[in-house]
């Protein structure tokens, strides 16, 4: 179903095989697919991510489309979708950028294929920007992943809107990224006390979104400083750098006399503990579809779909309810502007905020 004819041909970012820079082309529509929407696109934000994939991760097919968060209007609607959705509704989600198992999933172009039982409405007199909304799907599916999916990440007993976390400590590595913001503000509503690292400049962003304390990742000692603070009771880490060194310092946090301890982390990096279990997460395992990363099979998960389909929704609620904060972003316009931005990224200029382009 769709609302007008589409172009045959639009301007996406894409990458192919053998190229490390985002290039502009032009290219055929995504095919409307039975369970996704066709979606024009007004809003995309960027993620680190983003830009890893094109300079380090070999092997896309040809031009495949760059990008995972965004907002836009419903143009097409496929036959087997489920969910309700008409054309012209304005929604916000994620897709599957950079897929080297099919080309046409990311969304950093002027129309994007998206799955929709994972596709969130943009409420009505939502309490957030339209470029507010295109920074949060990413984000808030990893910290889903990561604190409250059982058998996946942490595993917390309590989901946000609980409030029976009984004012356990939880440990954020990073709570001035935008993933580390929104798993602060996920972690207060179901009940927990979050101790967070980030640089002092930050001090006030992750004290805003509920921090109970903070501690700068660069001070020496750090790790240990914290144990002492939690008086030695800390069972639950959430990096969300995933590097060496944060590793280290998560696993010289966690308790050396409690049971149970566990590290969930976006990267799969060594740690220097074999008493602490390091639980793994990565979002796209969400599309509920095979997809090949960095060489290795990803096998289609029916678990990790059926609780995106869960979590989006709760997020989406809470939005509505204005319980949920954005990360700060700064906007930007055009897809020239989104490689821009992929570039600054990569060169480490981005500090405490998100990147948001119109288009």
């Amino acid at each position: 179903m769709s609302s007008t004819t589409l172009p045959e041909t639009m301007k996406a970012i894409t990458y192919a095989p053998g190229e490390t820079v985002p290039t502009i082309r032009s290219i055929r529509l995504p095919t409307q697919r039975p369970t996704h929407l066709i979606v024009k696109i007004t809003d995309v934000a960027l993620n680190p991510t983003d830009w890893k994939h094109v300079a380090r991760i070999q092997g896309a097919k040809p031009f495949s489309i760059v990008g995972c968060d965004y907002a836009g209007t419903v143009v097409s609607i496929g036959p087997e979708v489920t969910k309700s959705f008409k054309v012209g509704d304005k929604v916000f989600g994620v897709g599957h950028g950079s897929n080297q198992s099919e080309s046409n999933d990311g969304v950093f172009a002027e129309y994007a294929s998206v799955k929709a039982d994972i596709t969130m409405h943009v409420p009505a007199n939502s309490p957030l920007s339209i470029e507010d909304l295109s920074s949060i799907p990413l984000g808030t599916i990893t910290v889903g992943q990561a604190l409250f999916q059982k058998g996946k990440g942490l595993g917390l007993l309590f989901m946000p809107g609980e409030d029976k976390g009984r004012g356990e400590w939880l440990l954020i590595y990073g709570g001035s990224t935008a993933t580390g913001t929104l798993a602060i503000q996920f972690a207060k509503m179901a009940g927990y006390k979050v101790v967070t690292t980030c640089s002092p400049r930050n001090n006030d962003l992750v004290l805003s979104r509920g921090a109970d304390k903070v501690f700068d990742y660069n001070e020496p000692g750090v790790g240990a400083k914290i144990r002492k603070f939690t008086a030695n009771t800390l069972r639950y880490a959430f990096d969300t750098v995933g590097v060496d060194s944060s590793a280290v310092i998560c696993c010289e946090a966690l308790s050396s006399d409690v049971k149970g301890l566990t590290l969930a982390t976006v990267m799969n990096e060594k740690l220097p503990r074999e008493d602490v279990e390091s639980k793994f997460v990565l979002m796209y395992t969400v599309f509920g579809e095979y997809f090949d990363k960095m060489g290795y099979p990803f096998p289609a998960s029916k678990e990790d779909h059926d609780f995106g389909k869960t979590w989006f929704a709760l997020t989406e609620k809470l939005i509505a309810e204005g319980k949920l904060k954005s990360h700060p972003v700064k906007v930007g316009t055009g897809l020239e502007g989104v490689v821009q931005g992929m570039d600054d990224m990569k060169n480490e200029k981005v500090r405490g905020e998100k990147l948001v382009y119109k288009l």
